[in-house]
């Protein structure tokens, strides 16, 4: 199965099921989040399909929104987690050890940017689940990492989201 068959699955499931478009919005948004399970989770092309979705049918935004926020913060707050439990040896665990350029990289923007750096990382494709890991590693105080953490989910699920839903309404709205 390939990343775009996956992709056109879900979304077609959600379409012919939508009370599942929340369980699975926190599901696209968590493994898009979690460190070890990012780079293998198309969520963000997902959550985009997700938001096209309800742009062009009567299904509510605000669950929705809401599924996808709570799935990013958790997956942050695990990959937090495995930083902090870990540390420097998660580098030799696959995937990290097969990507070992990500993990400087996320480390260099952390120390940059700290708190402001986990939130803005999230936007950031390939270090969104890797600047969590290396706020845990290297010990980021919890309050201060889940005050951007979920900040930056509320705002990223809503971009996500709501740019295409509300792109996709004008779209139809014009259209018609």
């Amino acid at each position: 199965m390939t990343l775009n068959h996956l992709i056109d699955v879900t979304i077609s499931f959600v379409q012919a099921n939508q009370a599942w478009a929340a369980p699975i919005a926190f599901a696209a948004a968590f493994g898009e989040s979690l460190a070890l399970l990012s780079l293998l989770v198309p969520g963000t092309i997902m959550l985009i399909g997700m938001g096209a979705i309800i742009g062009a049918s009567d299904l509510p935004f605000w669950p929705v929104w809401f599924a996808a926020a709570c799935g990013a913060a958790l997956g942050d707050w695990v990959s937090y987690w495995i930083g902090l439990r870990f540390e420097n040896r998660i580098a030799h665990i696959w995937p990290l050890s097969r990507y070992p350029h990500l993990l400087p990289k996320a480390h260099a923007f952390f120390q940059t940017w700290g708190t402001l750096g986990v939130f803005s990382g999230r936007f950031l494709g390939p270090l969104r689940a890797f600047v969590p890991l290396v706020a845990g590693i290297s010990e980021m105080p919890l309050r201060l990492f889940q005050m951007a953490n979920v900040t930056s989910a509320l705002l990223w699920a809503f971009v996500l989201l709501g740019g295409s839903a509300f792109g996709m309404k004008w779209i139809v709205g014009w259209l018609l």
